[in-house]
């Protein structure tokens, strides 16, 4: 499930005090930014970044249009053939090691169709892009997580089925929700100790960025992808 890899960095505010980033799903904003450009990207105000990124061979068309860094939609129409099309999304930067790490907790509100292949999920990274955490909390369709599975695990609010893998770019450590979610919260310090608890990596391996999207496989004849709402909570 490898997909191109954004390489811009914004560095965070370093606060004393716990920030959260994000706005509610009821304020009402108006379009900010559109862009149906293969690697369109908007700079939030707020530090988030939305990132068109259509990657995937074979795609078709994609644009998205957002409110705010927190708030997107996504209009897809990429052929049903197999292969992951694109992973748009809005990411946030960490740049902390996990050991340092006390708090790092995610909101999110999503609004998917019922038709075409996909996931909505978040894609935690390192700062080398060696190591990638997806967390899948909704799918639909012909989709799957690379890897073999390990095991069952509660983390974070919620009990995911754990798989491990590599895509011959990067390790891949996928957390699938038993259940899908639409709405929630999510606390990522469990799933991080868990990854370095199993020698995956190394509690020194610097978290590079948070990022909430869909992974399109397909979308034939025009699908909207929706964020309602998602912020993140870090130290």
């Amino acid at each position: 499930m490898r997909r191109r890899r954004v390489l811009t960095l914004i560095l965070a505010p370093v606060v004393a005090l716990l920030t959260v980033v994000g706005y509610t799903a009821s304020t009402a904003q108006a379009q900010v930014w559109e862009s149906c450009e293969q690697w369109g990207e908007y700079h939030s105000p707020e530090g988030y970044i939305v990132y068109n990124n259509i990657w995937g061979s074979g795609a078709g068309s994609q644009c998205v249009s957002a409110d705010s860094g927190t708030r997107f939609t996504v209009s897809a129409d990429h052929p049903n053939t197999g292969g992951i099309k694109s992973y748009p999304n809005s990411k946030w930067v960490v740049g902390e090691p996990i050991n340092a790490i006390d708090t790092l907790t995610t909101s999110y509100d999503v609004s998917v169709p019922q038709a075409g292949a996909y996931n909505t999920t978040y894609d935690i990274w390192d700062v080398n892009y060696d190591h990638e955490i997806m967390i899948w909390l909704n799918w639909y369709g012909p989709v799957g997580p690379l890897g073999s599975p390990v095991g069952t695990a509660t983390l974070g609010g919620h009990t995911w089925d754990v798989y491990h893998g590599h895509n011959g770019g990067n390790y891949v450590y996928s957390f699938l929700r038993q259940g899908n979610s639409s709405q929630g919260t999510v606390d990522t310090v469990p799933i991080l100790d868990y990854v370095v608890d199993q020698g995956w990596m190394s509690s020194s391996d610097v978290i590079g960025d948070v990022q909430l999207g869909f992974e399109i496989t397909s979308s034939a004849g025009g699908l909207d992808f929706r964020v309602n709402d998602y912020s993140v909570t870090a130290n």
